[in-house]
């Protein structure tokens, strides 16, 4: 694979960034306390080699061209796990981020012949790529960031267009497209009971 364009921005997306109707999504925080660590970064792409690492403004959040794209309803966002990225998301952002996609929980659904659904192993196992995680524990509050963030944030996104679309066929073979659309229209909801402090909790149990 060659080398990822990044681009970099400081408080929000240009006016000038346009995306398709299919975006990878992700998030950086300083930690995973909803209340407690603030989300940082915002990271988005299309699946064409190219992303775009957004460093929030954590006095304001005040990032409109973002929050118009995560919010655009005629858009849907790929995640990897999504549920705690559409609360962080609802959380800072102020925004509904639907519908969703998200390839860990279809992981759940198809490769059920594993307990391994981290974004590296469904990389590794189904697209033959190997990415690096060694970022993932770093101060992403820290001022300025590492060209080593920057490329850790824009690979978690440059391939959940080709997760899609390799998991949308498992679905289809498994049977469960229909499944997975019903967990993704949840998640939304289950993201909610998170931030309203239901997040360990399951409120259909006995």
């Amino acid at each position: 694979m060659k080398d990822p364009v990044i681009h970099f921005h400081r408080g929000d997306l240009p006016d000038d960034v346009q995306f398709s109707n299919v975006i990878g999504v992700d998030t950086e925080t300083m930690g995973l306390n909803l209340y407690r660590d603030p989300l940082c970064v915002v990271q988005l792409s299309d699946g064409d080699g190219e992303a775009h690492v957004v460093q929030l403004d954590r006095q304001t959040y005040d990032a409109p061209n973002l929050k118009a794209v995560l919010g655009d309803q005629s858009r849907i966002k790929i995640f990897h796990y999504a549920r705690f990225d559409v609360a962080v998301i609802r959380q800072y952002l102020d925004t509904e981020c639907t519908p969703v996609y998200c390839t860990r929980t279809v992981s759940r659904l198809v490769r059920t012949y594993t307990d391994r659904h981290g974004l590296r192993e469904c990389c590794r196992d189904l697209l033959r790529v190997d990415i690096n995680k060694q970022q993932q524990s770093t101060d992403w509050g820290a001022e300025d960031l590492s060209d080593a963030q920057l490329l850790y944030a824009a690979t978690d996104v440059l391939h959940l267009h080709k997760l899609k679309a390799k998991m949308d066929m498992m679905l289809e073979r498994a049977g469960r497209t229909e499944l997975a659309q019903k967990c993704f229209d949840f998640i939304p909801v289950r993201a909610e009971l998170d931030a309203l402090g239901w997040g360990s909790q399951d409120l259909f149990e006995h």
